[in-house]
């Protein structure tokens, strides 16, 4: 398909062959990341546009359809935008940023998008349950019969949902703080909430837009993405008996990008630039399991909790091997605040990890997850679910709720979705009927059970379209087909978290100065 007169340069789109999940060729529009020249011929680094960035790969010219080809246009005039001149062509990164800068002035918006109404987390909304058929609904009535609004609890702060009135306006406060307006229609069934458009669900967990925290050392920086730390410097990493291919950027050392292999100690995670300084390292390493204290055994599995600060140099090898993997975030230098739990698979040879998750010493917004990860080798096994019930378990000892660190990545946000419904449905499924009435619970009640946020309960309820509102009380209803679906879905969960299993005592780390 190249055509050799044609000189292809950094910055250029046209369809490029690749092979779908069904073995089948397409031709999706990619860009052209960057061009090296090896002897006898170019190699390409492509991004699938609308593709995971995991996806990027070099190809040959050989898969790049010239036909098509888009030159990248010159920065020398202003290009305009809806006829408007100084601004630029939208892009879907920058798209993003403005999301999150235009989050402080939601009140700002006029523009609405109905989404179903919840009871708010303050309201502590009572719950009746009844069954039809097979079938189960459960009514959640509002403690409050003559205050149609209550107030709403987000982050911390309680503030009151009040009808906006026309003509009137509303001064933002903090920020992230803007209005929620409820709206009543005639329909009993149709209550709706009119949210500001334009965030994607994971970004806010309760519903309501919140930018994401840039402050903290989790949260990747996107505003000085260059097209260095767009392209993976990694080809393949050894670690133990698996070999893993990286999918994004990590900052490794740059004399280390140049090899075919980059070998890790499987215990320690040191990184060596080749298979005889790995053998050498292993005589003297004498780690055969994650630094730290071991909190969770049973069976062949077991965790492990390590302070950044104790052990800083296994935490910054951990993260730069988990960099390899995840986006979003990225730490791997300022360990001292976070602590993190690495999850083992013990054999003969010793704990060999898994994944890990890592959480702040202390947290002012009640997440109790900071990064989250299953290595490859052992993803689609059931650890994914592990990793999250355990960090939930921890919550329950701590006595909290709590939430992850937002932004999730795509397959983070998958795994937090199905672990909160499988949770909450197996609660709501288990609950018994007294005296011939329906048996009730409430959002705060669920939410103690499981130390599941109240807005990621709300959240998983609106996600699942369990709830409607029908003579003046809320109803949870589970179909046929839910039910099912539920009881497949947990036939397959073989891992659970055993709470007899785990010997954990949670500190009070504001009273240890600087931990």
């Amino acid at each position: 398909m190249a055509d050799s007169s044609v000189e292809i340069i950094e910055g250029c789109r046209l369809p490029v062959l690749r092979k779908n999940q069904e073995n089948e060729d397409e031709w999706p529009l990619a860009e052209i990341l960057s061009v090296k020249d090896i002897p006898g011929r170019k190699l390409y680094y492509v991004h699938y546009i609308d593709f995971n960035k995991r996806l990027d790969e070099w190809v040959t010219p050989d898969r790049l359809d010239l036909k098509k080809l888009q030159f990248p246009k010159k920065e020398a005039k202003t290009p305009t935008k809806n006829g408007l001149p100084g601004s630029r062509p939208s892009s879907p990164e920058r798209d993003v940023k403005r999301k999150a800068e235009s989050v402080s002035l939601a009140t700002q918006v006029t523009a609405a998008i109905p989404v179903p109404s919840l009871p708010s987390s303050a309201e502590a909304s009572q719950a009746s349950v009844y069954p039809a058929m097979r079938d189960s609904s459960f009514s959640i009535k509002s403690r409050e019969e003559h205050e149609p609004l209550a107030s709403l609890t987000t982050n911390g702060t309680t503030r009151r949902l009040i009808p906006s009135q026309p003509g009137r306006k509303r001064k933002s406060c903090g920020g992230t703080d803007e209005m929620v307006k409820v709206f009543q229609n005639n329909n009993p069934r149709c209550s709706t909430v009119y949210l500001p458009p334009g965030e994607d669900s994971q970004d806010s967990s309760d519903g309501i837009p919140s930018a994401p925290r840039m402050t903290g050392s989790l949260v990747s920086d996107r505003s000085h993405d260059d097209i260095v730390t767009r392209m993976k410097n990694i080809d393949c990493i050894e670690l133990g008996r698996h070999r893993l291919k990286p999918w994004y950027f990590s900052p490794y050392p740059q004399e280390l990008t140049t090899l075919p292999i980059l070998y890790l100690c499987e215990f320690c995670l040191k990184y060596l630039k080749s298979l005889k300084c790995l053998q050498r390292h292993l005589t003297k390493c004498n780690l055969r399991h994650p630094p730290g204290n071991e909190i969770y055994r049973k069976g062949t599995i077991s965790f492990f909790e390590i302070d950044g600060r104790k052990n800083k140099t296994y935490s910054q090898n951990l993260c730069l091997l988990a960099k390899c993997f995840l986006d979003h975030k990225t730490l791997y230098y300022d360990t001292d605040p976070f602590l993190f739990y690495v999850m083992t698979e013990y054999d003969s040879k010793g704990f060999h990890i898994v994944g890990y998750f890592s959480k702040e010493k202390e947290s002012t917004e009640d997440y109790n997850v900071a990064c989250i990860l299953t290595l490859p080798p052992y993803q689609r096994r059931g650890y994914g679910k592990l990793l999250i019930e355990f960090s939930y378990e921890l919550s329950k000892v701590e006595g909290k709720t709590g939430t992850p660190e937002k932004p999730l990545s795509d397959l983070g946000l998958l795994s937090y979705r199905s672990y909160w419904s499988q949770t909450i449905l197996e609660i709501l499924m288990n609950l018994k009927s007294e005296n011939g009435e329906r048996p009730q619970i409430t959002i705060n009640e669920i939410s103690e059970i499981t130390s599941v946020k109240k807005e990621d309960v709300i959240s998983t309820l609106q996600y699942l379209n369990l709830i409607n509102y029908y003579k003046g009380q809320y109803i949870l209803t589970l179909s046929e087909d839910i039910v099912e679906g539920h009881e497949r879905a947990m036939q397959k969960r073989h891992l659970r978290i055993d709470s007899k299993c785990l010997h954990f005592t949670p500190k009070d780390w504001s009273k240890r100065g600087k931990w």
